[in-house]
């Protein structure tokens, strides 16, 4: 392959992109830290986002990105390292405007975004959800609480824009999102749930067992 072709290759390649905040006591899983303490909610979301970059960070059928909030964040020690990793700002606004932001922000090609918590994530449902966007303008992973651990946009041949008023951390969450959506091809992925309380911890079984609390 000519050298052109390479960069062309690669400037349309896909991207995953996990989103993380600083796993800092008061700055992410404040309500899982309600239930079994700041220190014990911490360790766990540290562990969780190694454990997710570690399942689906390196794979080389696609370049993997860490969107870390806050902004200021992005140079800190705090972060897991993985040299094929490129660690991004989020941005500011709410949910939505951030993964607005990193659609946006991102060289052309399709574009998956995840959570940092979503345990029983493997590389296959990374895998299909790109295959996904082979014949769809959007992909979502479904939660069981109505809202999604995975959104992926194909970005081409227009900018889609599905996030404006979406009611977030609400079971219409996903049929919100949709609904921007009208008129585009939407596909869907497997069923997975993040961590948000100790319910959702004890729920996730053998996944959360593998992790040390």
């Amino acid at each position: 392959m000519s050298s052109a072709r390479r960069r062309k290759s690669s400037a349309f390649a896909p991207r995953l992109v996990i989103m993380a905040k600083e796993p800092m006591a008061g700055a992410a899983k404040a309500r899982l830290a309600r239930d079994i303490g700041s220190t014990a909610a911490i360790r766990f979301y540290r562990t969780a986002l190694r454990h997710t970059l570690m399942r689906v960070g390196t794979d080389p059928r696609w370049r993997t990105y860490l969107a870390v909030a806050p902004d200021t964040g992005v140079a800190r020690s705090c972060w897991p390292s993985w040299p094929s990793v490129q660690r991004i700002a989020q941005g500011g606004g709410d949910l939505g405007q951030r993964m607005q932001h990193l659609f946006d922000c991102l060289p052309p090609g399709p574009v998956v975004l995840i959570g940092s918590d979503i345990l029983a994530v493997s590389r296959a449902h990374i895998a299909s959800a790109f295959r996904r966007l082979g014949n769809a303008d959007a992909v979502f992973g479904p939660a069981q609480d109505g809202g999604y651990w995975l959104v992926g946009l194909k970005r081409s041949p227009k900018r889609l824009a599905p996030f404006a008023q979406v009611p977030w951390s609400t079971d219409k969450a996903l049929a919100a999102t949709c609904a921007n959506l009208k008129g585009r091809r939407v596909a869907l992925v497997a069923t997975l749930n993040d961590v948000d309380t100790e319910e959702d911890l004890a729920n996730q079984g053998t996944h959360a067992e593998r992790l040390v609390l």
